[in-house]
């Protein structure tokens, strides 16, 4: 199935017909546009916030992948630097539950705390002690999920903080502007 999308291809200009005008729907449907700059529409920057650059901002589907990627390399860093130590990467954990909250964009902030659990649980398969092939290290995943309960319910909740925050001021913003 084939989807339009909201503005015509070539900047604007009909296919085969060069320098041909658009008719006055699109003309006005197209009114945020620099001429001469392409299609992109007209947005203004964002300044960034005083004393640093602004943090990446990522989809819901890029803070998953930072978060998973991030305790899966923690994880495998833990394990082979101290031995596993499940202490060490539950605080580990909560720096990078705050840097996904932070870094997701604002019309995807609710994914946040639903994708750090997801990532502690992946990044604790290195770091799981077990013995006896997959089976047992399933069973040590299921052990570290309980003995590390408090690190994972701290950081999800940290992140889910952080995002009630974001989202509060994201939509009060939102209803300034309309």
């Amino acid at each position: 199935m084939e989807q339009h999308g909201s503005r015509p291809p070539n900047g604007g200009r009909r296919r085969g017909v060069p320098g041909a005008p658009l008719p006055a729907q699109s003309r006005r449907q197209h009114a945020g546009h620099r001429p001469g700059r392409g299609a992109g529409p007209v947005r203004e920057a964002r300044s960034a916030p005083r004393g640093g650059m602004p943090g990446p901002r990522l989809t819901g589907l890029g803070g998953g992948l930072f978060c998973v990627t991030v305790m899966v390399v923690l994880g495998v860093l833990d394990q082979l630097l101290f031995g596993g130590s499940l202490t060490l990467y539950g605080v580990l954990f909560v720096p990078v539950c705050v840097l996904t909250a932070l870094w997701v964009r604002g019309g995807d902030l609710l994914t946040a705390p639903v994708v750090v659990p997801i990532g502690f649980a992946a990044g604790l398969f290195p770091v799981a002690d077990g013995s006896g092939g997959l089976v047992g290290r399933l069973m040590g995943l299921v052990t570290g999920l309980a003995t590390q309960a408090g690190w994972l319910y701290g950081g999800t909740l940290v992140a889910g903080v952080i995002v009630l925050v974001r989202r509060v001021r994201w939509v009060r913003s939102r209803r300034r502007r309309g």
